[in-house]
């Protein structure tokens, strides 16, 4: 007898919870109750001290805003379309709400098509938010960028004074620009090396001030002057 009350009290508990469950799945999914609605948008970086408002603006979910009728895919598209912005993933919670996560770009130099200044990450990508002004301290390249700058880069800041621009000439080698209107040729094999004696010519004889036009360092046996 005993066993016959406690398998109906059972049976009709375990009724009560299912109606209570399918009940709550189907108001969601209706779009009804507080779990259904975005109460928060929680937003990361993989990089500190950024300023995430223009995501948070691109994300355009106000709260209280019904969880399911927000498409992901058209979220992710307006974040992944920021600035800056690298890679981006957005997921819905459980419980109603948005988690955002991006993954943004590291500005090692500068690009420039002569009159705005644009970001330009190691691997050549140059991010669409221009500036009108130059920043002194990092390098600058115009034209076309190769997909691996950052060797050539970190040598290029040691004379990141007198250097106007780096260009990339015809798909294999840089000429560099100073600010004083010389023309440097690099050899196509170890450029940075290249720079790197170049620096020490400098800092001995301050080449860079006289007045020259091309200082040619493609041959590896002899730097030609005109």
């Amino acid at each position: 007898m005993k066993r016959s009350i406690w398998f109906w009290l059972c049976f009709v508990v375990s009724v009560v919870l299912a109606v209570y469950f399918a009940s709550r799945i189907i108001m969601v999914g209706m779009g009804h109750g507080d779990i259904s609605r975005v109460r928060n948008i929680s937003i990361t970086a993989d990089k500190d001290n950024k300023d995430l408002s223009a995501i948070a603006n691109a994300v355009a979910v106000a709260p209280g805003t019904r969880s399911y009728s927000v498409n992901l895919d058209n979220m992710n598209a307006r974040v992944a379309a920021v600035p800056g912005v690298k890679k981006s993933a957005v997921r819905r919670l459980p419980n109603g709400n948005l988690v955002v996560q991006v993954s943004m770009y590291t500005a090692v130099a500068l690009w420039t098509d002569g009159e705005h200044f644009y970001p330009l990450s190691v691997d050549g990508t140059i991010v669409n938010k221009p500036t009108d002004v130059r920043d002194a301290g990092h390098v600058v390249f115009r034209g076309v960028v190769p997909g691996d700058i950052d060797a050539i880069t970190k040598a290029a800041h040691n004379l990141v004074g007198d250097l106007d621009y780096l260009e990339w000439i015809e798909n294999r080698r840089w000429n560099l620009h100073t600010m004083g209107g010389i023309t440097i040729m690099l050899p196509e094999q170890n450029p940075v090396d290249a720079i790197g004696q170049l620096v020490s010519l400098n800092n001995k004889h301050n080449i860079l001030s006289r007045k020259i036009n091309v200082i040619d360092m493609r041959d590896s046996a002899r730097i030609l002057v005109k």
